[in-house]
């Protein structure tokens, strides 16, 4: 039966199933293009347009989606409409365990109070939920909108299967991945964090990632854009060195993705699919009679023979975006807020960064008393430690808390909060475990290369 299965003739038409949607694929997610002076990727061009063409109004629909989210749900719990529970999709979505019923509350109470500016200053300042609702979220939803929808055209076509054959020899052996999560990385690195968080947790959903893959790829592989690194090193104002600093950024990450998923709590993740089955031995084996590249056309080929209905794949991009616009968007408002009301108005962060002031010492760190105070606030938002440092006269620091800052990849103002919004099994205590683990081991790689440099 096996050998009549893959003795089934190859068409043109198959060719071009797999080969027109995953190419227009790779150029939407995956392709630098100077955009403005930027290096961006034509999805990121795309939200943009939608933020650029309603301007002001999309602060406005980005709370009414939160707020009618929030409304939905209070009903669904209440009144428990049939229509609701009895869809798969609607009850995931609309009727959420308790703990998530109150951060999605939480949510719109936090969108509500900064959009009409009322209630505790703290709350809706442009510093904490005006900060995550009106310079955020409107950016979120964008991606979300054409991320979700266009997503299909990497994962239903035979993409994945192709790009996970030709690289499970480097991602299996090095990092413990699937060849498929490379397609993760680079979308990430291209575009944008909140995209490989999208990817992950669809795949994971769909039984294709393990719970310890779909961790340690969440968490490890959602690196944060070019685009935004440049962000990052203009605000200490060595824009000059982007190049030996963006270097620092990938060395560094590479051994922290070595290093820390082999490390409690990612090691300790079950690796078993969202179905509770194991992973077979031999899924990733070659078969006799073929080669690396032979054996992945044939699998992204036998993929695209799978699609019969391109409205089932617009429905499955349609469903893509309502969840993640719908589903996520409460969750990062809220913890995002509290988050950022935390770093803001008490000094937490600061005795928090106070045990590294020995580390960043014996790095030979100059002003380490001011570079601590830096270290543990990028777990609230990945860009305070820059404003923080912006102050700070040496060059070498500036450089490593910048550096340091984008390496430590998971901060609840947006990827944190998005991780703990998805299906990624990963909780808010391990992420901030996993947070300090990238600092203690990017460190080191960060302040060795600032020393060389400088």
């Amino acid at each position: 039966m096996q050998d009549q299965v893959q003795a089934k003739p190859i068409t043109t038409a198959n060719w071009l199933m797999f080969l027109l949607p995953s190419l227009l694929g790779v150029f939407l997610f995956m392709a630098p293009v100077d955009y403005q002076g930027t290096i961006t990727i034509p999805i990121a061009i795309l939200a943009k347009t939608i933020q650029t063409l309603f301007d002001d109004k999309l602060t406005a629909i980005v709370t009414f989606i939160i707020s009618f989210t929030a409304v939905l749900s209070l009903i669904t719990k209440v009144v428990k409409p049939k229509f609701i529970l009895n869809n798969s999709f609607l009850n995931g979505l609309l009727n959420p365990t308790m703990a998530w019923f109150i951060v999605q509350q939480l949510g719109a109470i936090f969108a509500v109070m900064t959009f009409l500016n009322i209630g505790p200053e703290a709350i809706h300042s442009g510093d904490t939920g005006g900060l995550v609702l009106n310079d955020l979220l409107p950016v979120l939803f964008s991606v979300f909108i054409f991320a979700g929808m266009l997503l299909p055209l990497l994962l239903n076509f035979g993409l994945l299967e192709f790009f996970g054959t030709l690289f499970t020899k480097i991602m299996r052996p090095i990092f413990g991945l699937p060849g498929r999560s490379s397609v993760n990385c680079i979308a990430s690195w291209l575009g944008d964090g909140s995209v490989g968080v999208l990817l992950t947790s669809k795949q994971y959903e769909t039984g294709l990632y393990t719970q310890r893959e779909a961790a340690v790829i969440g968490t490890t592989f959602s690196a944060v854009s070019i685009t935004f690194s440049l962000v990052v090193i203009a605000q200490v104002n060595l824009e000059h060195m982007f190049a030996p600093f963006y270097l620092t950024v990938c060395l560094a990450g590479f051994v922290a993705a070595i290093i820390v998923p082999r490390l409690p709590p990612l090691s300790n993740k079950k690796n078993t699919y969202i179905d509770g089955s194991k992973v077979s031995t031999d899924n990733e084996a070659v078969p006799a009679g073929h080669n690396i590249f032979s054996y992945g056309i044939e699998q992204a080929l036998n993929k695209a023979r799978e699609v019969k209905s391109f409205r089932a794949i617009a429905l499955d991009g349609l469903k893509n975006a309502v969840d993640m616009v719908f589903g996520v968007l409460p969750v990062v408002m809220a913890i995002g807020t509290v988050a950022l009301v935390i770093a803001e108005n008490t000094p937490i962060f600061d005795y928090l960064g106070m045990p590294f002031i020995p580390f960043l010492e014996l790095l030979q760190i100059p002003e380490a008393t001011e570079a601590s105070k830096t270290i543990v606030v990028g777990f609230a938002d990945m860009f305070l430690p820059s404003i923080l440092a912006s102050g700070i006269e040496s060059d070498l620091t500036r450089f490593v808390i910048a550096a340091m800052s984008v390496t430590q990849l998971i901060y609840m103002s947006e990827i944190g909060a998005l991780l703990i919004g998805s299906k990624v099994p990963v909780k808010a205590w391990e992420l901030f475990v996993i947070f300090i683990l990238r600092t203690l081991v990017t460190l080191p790689v960060i302040a060795l290369m600032a020393h060389i440099i400088f």
